[in-house]
């Protein structure tokens, strides 16, 4: 046994004896214990994927474990980069969870148990290699994360709407890949992925071109996809912060992960209409996602629609990256494909350390409405520090750990103008477009949940009453920064850990590689982030002295000039409301908003007006126009099929013995 496969095996073994600390330990040490010993299963799973980064592989046959099938394990590059994300993100997010569950926000015993296995439920899901064993370590994945996000369904009736909205996704999604899967095992012969691999080529296009389908789609809802996404902005609100960050930042990346292995690794690519699918679904969603989260004063919900647009561009960028491959140019597909697992690597980072801002928000305020906030930069000074550096990496802004990913998607996707075909002439350009609007509404998204949220004067008693997080949630939130920071002004230093999960499931690795390794140095010499970050902070500083100077280190405080009219108060300043209302004038078509204005007049005269108000709501059109009509027609189903459950047994015999018959007609038909 290896590197990898000790630290899979530690990985079992600190996940069990977490989830019985869970369940053992009395409620005072109940956070620390399950908190150390997660955060030391995420370390393991850094060292797992970075031994496969590194260049070290990994397979294991276990028959006795699962029956009937066994369970293969395989570690490669590309698992390698998805492991080593997700137990970076699990060890700073189980650090964070110390302090966040130990200072008032218990979850109970039996979700401190579950924690750990979804964590570990992340790690195993990339190294699967087969398909019973990938099903099941996704099934337990998808309702470990269900049960967590109905933590507190006690206590809230959104939380139960979530969490219905949510097991009914992702059980739908993993039928599609069920179907999938298990049709691509039974015609290649075979459920390993080795032996998939080696059948792949023989399999008919119909076959083919279906399983890919049914792939995209179901792994695409779990990366929330439009307009897979409607639970998305739904479930990870309402989980506990810690839960969120790790749905938000790793969970979703499987998704990215699972449309790569199949559609790449184990089919070997395809024609240009799957990738030209995947290209249009990622658009969609990272143009609607970031448009939904610039209207919405839900700090939470605004974070989730941004994992919906950051989602989209990944798999724009995934789509690219085969598109290219078909059409013959290997090193535009490398490198389409190497920024979009940079992008899935500064996503992690930025996002988690968002959601644990949200969260030390949330635990300080009671709140996590934009606009209720305010004041928060004097309170909590280190938590406006960390969300800053956060809300730099969703904006895509020199400095931000989401500019490198983004402006290489960008290069890829302009070099592949010189692909031939039509088709391509026309969609790479609305795929620029679509990054580029994605980034500057990105920028106003952020822009304004920083200035409503964490500036100016606070707008609620909860707001004013605002206090830091505790220790261990900060260091957490530092340790996150950390990381962003350093993808942002060094992105160079994964050059050889991309490059490798590139060559892995592209067709000419060695050539691909190097064209990885090459872009990304470039990139790295003639923008150099460092560099700008550097020379922005200097003439900062300079700048700030050369005013001392001028000015003088003496000031005096006087009253700003108020036209006579008093003092600025809370109430009016600019809300996250009201600074996305020119937005949603600009989108008024595709957002849709509803508003409603009800007049009540004074009792003894119509024409006295005793109160006005005003309610506007920009709803999820996607899920009112699409998810409504099909609620509406289950429910309609589901009434009238009352009557065929009437008690009768005579009439549940007749259908058990209908059944029987329909079934051996049709297997005597397929014979």
């Amino acid at each position: 046994m290896n590197l990898i496969g000790a630290g899979l095996a530690c990985s079992v073994g600190l996940t069990g004896a977490a989830s019985a600390a869970g369940l053992a330990l009395p409620r005072r040490s109940r956070a620390t214990g399950v908190g150390v010993l997660t955060a030391a299963l995420g370390a393991a799973g850094v060292v797992v994927g970075v031994a496969a980064l590194s260049g070290r592989t990994f397979s294991a046959c276990l028959p006795d474990v699962l029956p009937l099938a066994g369970v293969y394990l395989g570690v490669d590059a590309l698992s390698g980069l998805f492991i080593t994300v997700a137990g970076a993100v699990v060890l700073a997010v189980a650090v964070y969870g110390i302090g966040y569950h130990g200072h008032g926000h218990d979850p109970g015993r039996a979700a401190s148990a579950l924690f750990p296995l979804f964590a570990l439920a992340m790690l195993l899901v990339p190294a699967a290699a087969s398909v019973s064993t990938f099903l099941v370590c996704w099934e337990l994945m998808a309702v470990t994360s269900l049960l967590l996000v109905l933590t507190e369904h006690r206590r809230r009736e959104q939380v139960r709407e979530a969490g219905l909205w949510y097991a009914v996704m992702t059980q739908l999604g993993f039928v599609l890949i069920l179907f999938a899967l298990v049709w691509l095992a039974a015609a290649a012969h075979g459920e390993t992925f080795a032996a998939i691999r080696a059948a792949a080529g023989h399999l008919s296009p119909a076959v083919r071109g279906t399983v890919f389908v049914l792939a995209l789609v179901g792994f695409g809802s779990k990366a929330g996809i439009v307009p897979l996404h409607a639970w998305l902005p739904r479930a990870h609100p309402e989980a506990p912060s810690p839960v969120s960050a790790l749905m938000s930042a790793v969970m979703v990346n499987l998704g990215v992960y699972g449309l790569i292995r199949v559609g790449m690794g184990l089919l070997g690519g395809g024609p240009r209409w799957w990738w030209l699918l995947a290209m249009a679904a990622g658009a969609v969603s990272a143009v609607y996602g970031i448009l939904q989260a610039s209207v919405t004063s839900d700090l939470k919900r605004l974070l989730a629609y941004s994992t919906t647009e950051n989602m989209g561009l990944i798999v724009l960028g995934v789509g690219a990256a085969g598109l290219f491959g078909s059409a013959g140019k290997p090193q535009l597909a490398g490198i389409a494909l190497a920024a979009a697992l940079l992008h899935v690597v500064t996503h992690s980072a930025f996002k988690a350390l968002l959601f644990a801002g949200a969260g030390s928000v949330l635990r300080a305020t009671g709140t996590r409405d934009l606009d209720a906030l305010g004041g928060l930069r004097q309170a909590m000074p280190v938590t406006t520090a960390a969300f800053a550096v956060g809300a730099l990496g969703a904006a895509a802004l020199p400095g931000g750990a989401g500019f490198v990913s983004e402006w290489l998607l960008l290069q890829s996707l302009i070099h592949g103008l010189a692909v031939p075909g039509i088709v391509v002439s026309v969609v790479l350009p609305i795929a620029v477009a679509a990054v580029a609007l994605s980034a500057g509404l990105a920028v106003a998204t952020f822009v304004k949940a920083l200035g409503t949220g964490f500036l100016a004067r606070p707008r609620s008693d909860g707001a004013a009453r605002a206090a830091e997080s505790p220790a261990t949630m900060l260091a957490a939130m530092l340790m996150l920064a950390g990381a962003a920071t350093v993808l942002a002004v060094a992105p160079g230093l994964a050059g050889s850990w991309l490059a490798r999960a590139v060559a892995g499931v592209t067709p000419v690795g060695p050539a691909v590689a190097d064209a990885v390794r090459t872009k990304l140095t470039v990139l790295g010499s003639t923008m150099s982030p460092l560099v700008v970050v550097a020379g922005t902070v200097g003439v900062t500083v300079v700048l700030a002295g050369l005013l001392r100077l001028v000015v003088g280190v003496r000031r005096r405080a006087v009253p700003l000039w108020d036209c006579g009219a008093g003092p600025p108060s809370a109430r009016m300043q600019y809300t996250a409301t009201s600074f996305a209302e020119p937005l949603q004038r600009v989108f008024d078509d595709v957002l849709a908003p509803e508003s409603d204005v009800d007049v009540t007049p004074v009792v003894e005269s119509a024409y006295l007006v005793e109160r006005v108000s005003y309610h506007r709501v920009v709803p999820d059109r996607i899920e009112h126009r699409l998810y409504a009509p099909v609620l509406i027609a289950v429910r309609w189903c589901g009434e009238r099929a009352r009557a065929l459950a009437n008690g009768s047994v005579h009439r549940y015999l007749g259908y058990a013995f209908s059944s029987l018959v329909i079934l051996l007609v049709a297997l005597a038909a397929v014979k």
